[in-house]
């Protein structure tokens, strides 16, 4: 799969740029991978305060072209984790914890059982250190909590369901959250841990605004 896919987007990559770095496919794939189980468990809990089976064998996603990222996904399985408030509380695909925290640490947990997969399977196919790994899995769930906000309309509701979910470095996740105010002053951005080498491509832009190559930690 994951040969394939980082084949895929090379082809993409040397059409829009000339050139297709291993370290460049490697870290798009992996950025592209991690986002899905954890935008998925970041829209639901942000939304409905529910939290879904993150198994991999419970997730699908469709590739979109000729950029091949993943662009819609399905979830396969109808249990979920949720609060007592939950108007579905006591149905039987529903897993009752006593508050917010308890359920943020479910999500936590299994995103990261899930990352601990994809790192089994992605690591020995690339040359990323398992730091490399973790960084990028802590910022997809760190990236999708802001984004569920944003996209939500309460940008601020999800740096708050950010710091509840990562609210300091927590094992084996490389940071706390590292949501921050714009320097613009106007909403909210964070401080990346992970790099996608795209600075690699000598036609792209060089490191993101959010790299941590270029912002000091």
């Amino acid at each position: 799969m994951f040969t394939r896919w980082r084949a895929e987007l090379g082809e993409w990559l040397i059409d829009q740029y000339g050139e297709a770095p291993e370290r460049a496919t490697a870290g798009y794939v992996m950025t592209f991978y991690l986002s899905v189980p954890a935008y998925l468990a970041a829209l639901l809990f942000h939304h409905e305060r529910r939290v879904p089976s993150l198994r991999p064998e419970h997730l699908a996603f469709r590739v979109a072209r000729p950029r091949p990222h993943p662009e819609s996904i399905a979830l396969l399985d109808r249990g979920f984790v949720c609060l007592p408030e939950d108007p579905a509380a006591g149905t039987p695909e529903a897993t009752v914890v006593p508050d917010e925290r308890a359920l943020a640490a479910v999500l936590r947990g299994r995103f990261t059982a899930h990352a601990s997969r994809f790192v089994a399977a992605f690591a020995p196919t690339v040359r990323f250190g398992r730091h490399t790994l973790w960084a990028a899995a802590t910022d997809a769930l760190d990236d999708s909590m802001l984004l569920a906000g944003r996209y939500g309309g309460d940008e601020g509701a999800g740096v708050v369901d950010g710091a509840l979910l990562l609210p300091e470095r927590l094992v084996p996740f490389t940071s706390g959250s590292t949501m921050r105010p714009a320097e613009t002053g106007a909403g909210w951005t964070r401080r990346r841990e992970s790099c996608c080498f795209h600075y690699l491509l000598e036609c792209g832009k060089g490191p993101c605004s959010t790299c941590p190559r270029v912002l000091p930690r």
